[in-house]
């Protein structure tokens, strides 16, 4: 029997692996999105950066994550054979759900899907215990499951994410108010002032976060009392203001911070105490020194501190992740290990050891952190669902405009229009001279002149200020939850404190405001989903193998495995076919020529794509293909989403305009509008036939799809040739083209003529008669908006 135990410690080892990959893929962000989002250094600088802090965060990892352990259930409460199927249960869960996170490029927290993936595999294997036991009934769960530190750290979590919007907003206000968004400019003390203030939190936060898992936090700073055995307890009382009546309670109290040998009665202050009980002079002497330095970088390097701020902060972060949530991955297979090395010792069988071992610290090898380290940074160097999910997060605190991923919702507009009331009532009762100097800080007029040249995927995503104070801040409230032992996730902390700068920056103005809060909403709901699903699938999965361990467990890893491979072919599929998808890009030229040029890329991508989805469509009716239908119909969607963007886009391609070309603004608009009828021609063509054939109706007669083949092959010809002549800029062929439009249309009106009189003789379905009558006056309607497109585009290129 000992050896499917064996399989499954190997079989934890190598899910281990594939949950660092996965999990540093969607954590990546809470590091990375700020040095990314506001260009401060080049990409490869920054991952160099986070690699340092992820290497270093790893070798200083505090080792095995005691939740996994004792955290969340009482372990002397189970057996050994009990215990692998929590544990089994818990990482093939993790494994799934965070890369179904990471296909969806959504942010989630590693702790709260580990935590409730513990909580609910406990829980499941708890109560299957309970049902066994006639002497045990619901209300013995208690016994099992550990409520209290579970409570605990789930209402710190959730206390997390409305703390750290709301200081995120409160900080980057008032410094905004200081340094305006033209900080540049600003004193040289203001720089060094707020650089001082920047670099003493992070400093600190790498000092808590980092020492306190090595050996030198244990080390002695200072021997405070070596008197004897005897008076140990009363200089003890005296000295910490307390009334110890043992040796044992105050160790109990005081391991943390000082170590107590009780023989030889002396007290010594570890490095780590010193850190936690010296907090003020430190960050006082810290304030000191870093403002002078920022001051002399400013002045006398000439180089900006605010880079300097994102690059330490950034290594912080890294350093954090790595030393926080490194126990996330590899905690569960690790005390499955040691879990198993006890048990093969007792020489007891696994369904009678307990396994109260657990609830002693044991600490993590060495060579097992630096190998996890090494896997964390391959794959963030490797990993391009890394870089989706930090998309997410930069687009959504993006300043101003940019492309919106998610769509308004009822919620949304609703929180819009009751934060737009309540900052209207806020302004009211504010004097005067605070609103004007606020407007004036707040004022990006002379930023939005300098970058008015500048490409738009140039542009950062926000300044270097919002970039330090989303970095100052998370290392702050991390900090303090840090000393404080609050339980709270990285994720949550580091992308919340994102979105309350974002909002107080104004960078959620009228124009996107609908559109960031359902995404901050929707990155929330998945946060409870996370949560929930965590607990429902590990609980499924450990009540699965508790039916037959050793055939289930294969069973069940066979099906994770699969997954995972088709989730990566899927994903890697949909990556090549959108860079291989010739997409509409907006105009970034401010000539008519340029106009003009880009303009003939868009017709050749969009009539390239309308062709395929116009072909798609008619041969999957022929064939009566539903699926087919569906994907013509995503297909039509996401041009028309283009169209729209491009639609959305007007106002700055206005803008951006040289006074001589302002003329080039009109033909923009009427290219569009044609490219808005093509589209609204192929989305009725895509929809009536999903229609028709997912509502059962029959299938056209053979003369009728005849008859839209031959109309089809016609108008293949037509695109392919439009195509060609707009991809080798042949644009003196264009009128050649635009007078086949009567031939079109001679053939069109044919196939109407030859419907009703089949609709009088033979026809005998109504929806046939009606859906074939449709399809051939929309692509009637299709071929007059093009040849307008044409026409033009002639008489402007001329």
């Amino acid at each position: 029997m000992s050896d499917i135990y064996i399989w499954m410690i190997v079989a934890l080892a190598v899910l281990a692996i594939a949950d660092l990959i996965v999990g540093v893929s969607n954590d990546a962000v809470n590091f990375l999105n700020s040095a990314i989002g506001s260009k401060a250094i080049s990409f490869r600088t920054i991952m160099i950066v986070a690699s340092i802090g992820i290497a270093a965060g790893a070798i200083f990892s505090s080792g095995l994550m005691e939740v996994a352990r004792k955290g969340i259930f009482v372990p002397g409460e189970f057996y050994f054979d009990e215990i692998m199927i929590i544990f089994m249960a818990v990482m093939i869960t993790d494994i799934l759900l965070l890369d179904f996170f990471n296909t969806l490029g959504m942010p989630t927290s590693t702790t709260v899907s580990i935590v409730f993936e513990l909580l609910g595999a406990a829980v499941c294997v708890a109560l299957l215990k309970i049902s066994a036991d006639a002497d045990l009934s619901v209300s013995d769960l208690g016994h099992f499951i550990n409520t209290k530190k579970a409570g605990e750290i789930i209402a710190g979590i959730l206390l997390s994410v409305v703390v750290a919007f709301s200081i995120g907003a409160i900080v980057q206000y008032v410094s905004r108010l200081l340094l305006s968004f033209n900080f540049e400019k600003k004193a040289k003390w203001v720089g060094a002032f707020f650089g001082g203030i920047a670099l003493t939190s992070i400093l600190y936060f790498i000092f808590i976060k980092g020492i306190k898992g090595t050996n030198y936090a244990n080390s002695i700073v200072e021997v405070l009392y070596d008197g004897g055995a005897e008076g140990l307890l009363d200089w003890a009382n005296a000295t910490f203001n307390s009334s110890y009546e043992s040796t044992k309670e105050l160790i109990k109290a005081k391991k943390d911070l000082f170590k107590i040998n009780v023989e030889s009665g002396t007290v010594a202050l570890t490095l780590r105490g010193f850190l936690e009980t010296n907090v003020l002079l430190i960050v006082l002497a810290g304030f000191a020194f870093l403002s002078l330095l920022s001051y002399l970088i400013i002045a006398v390097f000439k180089t900006s501190i605010y880079r300097l701020i994102i690059i330490v902060g950034t290594f912080a972060l890294a350093l954090a992740f790595a030393g926080n949530d490194l126990v996330n991955f590899i905690g569960v297979p690790i005390a499955a290990w040691q879990s198993y090395e006890a048990w093969a010792a007792s020489g007891v069988a696994a369904e009678s050891f307990t396994m109260g071992v657990l609830a002693s610290k044991v600490a993590t090898p060495t060579y097992l952190l630096l190998a996890a380290g090494l896997i964390m940074v391959l794959t963030l160097w490797f990993s391009a669902k890394a870089r989706n999910v930090v998309k997410t997060s930069i687009d959504l605190s993006r300043q101003g405009d940019g492309d919106e991923k998610f769509r308004p919702n009822f919620l949304s507009r609703e929180i819009v229009r009751l934060t737009i009331v309540t900052s209207n009532a806020i302004t009211a009762i504010m004097p005067k001279s605070f609103r004007k100097l606020s407007e004036n800080q707040f004022d990006e007029t002379e930023v939005m002149a300098a970058n008015a040249f500048v490409k738009k995927e140039d542009l950062p995503a926000f300044d270097l200020v919002r970039a330090a104070v989303n970095l100052m801040v998370a290392g702050i409230l991390i900090s303090i939850a840090t000393s404080m032992k609050l339980p709270l996730s990285t994720t949550y902390v580091t992308f919340m404190v994102a979105m309350g700068t974002s909002l107080a920056d104004r960078a959620w103005g009228s124009e996107s405001a609908v559109y960031r809060v359902a995404g901050v909403l929707n990155v929330i709901g998945g946060w409870f989903f996370t949560a929930i699903s965590a607990f429902i699938a590990a609980a499924t999965i450990a009540f699965l193998i508790n039916i037959d361990q050793p055939i289930m467990t294969g069973v069940l890893l066979l099906v994770a495995l699969l997954l995972l491979i088709r989730s990566t072919i899927k994903y890697r599929n949909k990556t090549r076919a959108e860079k291989a998808e010739d997409r509409l890009k907006k105009s970034e030229s401010s000539s008519i020529q340029g106009v003009i040029e880009e303009s003939a890329d868009n017709i050749k991508s969009f009539v390239n794509r309308g062709n395929k989805i116009y072909g798609n469509t008619i041969e999957s009716l022929a064939k009566y293909d539903l699926s087919a239908l569906k994907k013509s119909r995503k297909g039509i969607a996401k041009l028309e989403n283009e169209v729209e963007e491009l639609r959305d886009s007007i106002f700055y391609f206005i803008k951006n305009l040289d006074e001589s070309s302002v003329g080039a603004s009109n033909f923009y608009i009427s290219i569009l509008g044609y490219l808005e009828d093509i589209t609204q021609s192929l989305e009725y063509i895509s929809k009536a036939s999903h229609k028709h054939v997912n509502n059962n109706h029959k299938r056209l007669r053979f003369n009728q799809i005849k008859d839209l083949k031959e109309i089809e092959d016609q108008l293949g010809q037509f695109f392919a040739h439009i195509k060609a002549v707009f991809d080798q800029r042949e644009f003196n062929t264009l009128n050649g083209i635009i007078s086949e439009k009567q031939e079109l249309f001679t053939l069109v009106n044919d196939k109407i003529n030859k419907q009703v009189a089949r609709t009088r003789t033979e026809e005998s379905s109504p929806k046939n008669t009606t859906l074939y009558f449709g399809l051939l006056m929309e692509t009637k309607d299709l071929i007059t908006a093009t040849m307008n497109l044409l026409a033009t585009y002639r008489d402007h290129q001329d």
